[in-house]
């Protein structure tokens, strides 16, 4: 079981509500049970995703992991290859992770700074995708080189996709990722920054001017993508696995906390030693990581989204889960035995608000669940009692009817709840506009469940 409170939370839901489960008839067993499996294979058995970076050395593959995680993790080399052997490494940040492979890179011009006993960056390569295959290939390519020498690297790129064939018999999606694309002529046209909370927005039109050289470098970036795609997809071998191409910028730069001016105190500081972010120019990361997300296996996904912090990822993954909850909802509703629904229930709800939660960074226990809910004026007093006694009537006296109607309402509620959690955990608005978002989506789920 998960050691996150917010987990745990979600855990002991699944838990009742499989045992309730046993109760069902098989069919209606079958398809919750196929239900709670998404449920359990996103959260609760997940695992990070293993990315391998595969690219020419300058390519920005070091790069790209710090700019999906918003952080310095990986060592840069500016100059001199920095990356040597191949080699597995695991990413930690906000409680999420990713392991990713970064490799040594193709075509280099020297050895690089870190020491590798294989003799090309392809054995290299090689010697880590035997012992552990990928979701996803992450091919890395620096803008100006898409159609550079290319050949070359697409024929390495080949002989990793056979060597996963061999090893492991798995042939994972593959990524293409054109970097560097801020560097594109007119080189001071600023391409937008992404919309991470937190980060200053900056205006693409300071003029005509401006408006004409951001279209300038948008359609260089646009003929990249173009001229690197159709340079994949002529290889039969990766045709079949490309499923993007994306052009970003992944730049950011930090200052060591350790230099300082003459005017600085030279007293020790407890941050000493971490670097300090002084410049963020990271375009499309988000979109990349919403792309990675999709085309891995689901119990890669949670970490994903933990540790970019992409909110388009973790608003995806939370309607996911979401959707999940509420058939489940749905089909314990519906159930003929009356008032038997009503622990089941309680218990989910808590378990996607603290789901949803930890999506967001938070560590919501199942007491901290149970406020929010009731913090919404969801299966609180007497209001909660009346409702759930005006459904188990429906189930005694309209027996027909009753279930259907119970089903629509458990549905459209807890989609609600899962509406209103997403707002607050993941885009931060406040109790009072998290509450009206729940009414105002269960209004509208309620109407879509009554349409014929």
């Amino acid at each position: 079981m998960p050691d996150d409170g917010s987990l745990k939370a979600l855990a002991r839901a699944i838990a009742r509500i499989e045992t309730f489960v046993e109760k069902f008839p098989l069919d209606a067993a079958k398809d919750l049970r196929a239900r709670i499996a998404t449920i359990r294979t996103l959260l609760l058995e997940k695992r990070p995703p293993a990315l391998a970076l595969v690219g020419r050395r300058g390519a920005g593959k070091s790069s790209l992991v710090n700019a999906l995680f918003g952080a310095k993790m990986a060592q840069l080399g500016h100059v001199t290859a920095q990356t040597g052997r191949g080699h597995w490494y695991d990413y930690e940040k906000d409680g999420g992770a990713m392991s990713i492979l970064d490799t040594r890179g193709m075509q280099e011009g020297s050895a690089p700074t870190e020491s590798d006993d294989a003799k090309t960056s392809l054995e290299s390569i090689g010697h880590e995708l035997r012992a552990k295959a990928p979701d996803v290939i992450v091919f890395v390519v620096k803008a100006s080189d898409v159609d550079s020498a290319i050949d070359a690297d697409l024929d390495a790129l080949q002989d990793v996709y056979d060597e996963l064939r061999r090893a492991h018999r798995v042939e994972p999606p593959l990524v293409a990722v054109i970097t560097h694309c801020d560097l594109l002529e007119p080189k001071s046209a600023h391409l937008p920054r992404d919309s991470r909370p937190g980060r200053a927005s900056r205006s693409a039109a300071e003029g005509d001017d401006e408006i004409r050289d951001v279209a300038e470098k948008m359609h260089h970036v646009v003929t990249a993508e173009r001229t690197l795609a159709s340079k994949i997809d002529g290889r039969e071998k990766l045709r079949a696995r490309h499923v993007s191409t994306m052009g970003v910028s992944g730049y950011m730069s930090w200052r060591d906390a350790r230099v300082r001016t003459p005017a600085e105190k030279p007293e020790r500081s407890e941050n000493e030693g971490a670097a300090v972010l002084r410049a963020d120019e990271r375009w499309r990361i988000d979109e990349l990581a919403v792309t990675l997300f999709r085309h891995l296996p689901e119990a890669g996904r949670a970490e994903l989204a933990r540790a970019t912090q992409a909110r388009a990822v973790q608003e995806e993954l939370a309607t996911t889960l979401s959707k999940a909850a509420a058939a489940i909802a749905a089909a314990i509703a519906a159930t003929p035995i009356p008032f038997a629904d009503v622990l089941p229930l309680t218990a989910l709800q808590a378990g996607l608000v603290a789901a949803i939660a930890w999506i967001g960074g938070r560590s919501l226990d199942r007491r901290g669940a149970s406020e929010f809910l009731a913090s919404l004026g969801v299966n609180v007093g007497a209001a909660f009692a009346l409702r759930q006694a005006f459904r188990g009537l429906l189930k005694l006296v309209a027996p027909g009817g009753g279930p259907v109607l119970s089903a629509a309402i458990a549905f459209s509620g807890t989609m609600a709840v899962g509406t209103a959690a997403r707002a607050y955990f993941v885009r931060g608005v406040s109790v009072a506009d998290a509450k009206r978002i729940f009414r105002r989506s269960a209004a509208e789920k309620d109407e879509e469940q009554s349409k014929p």
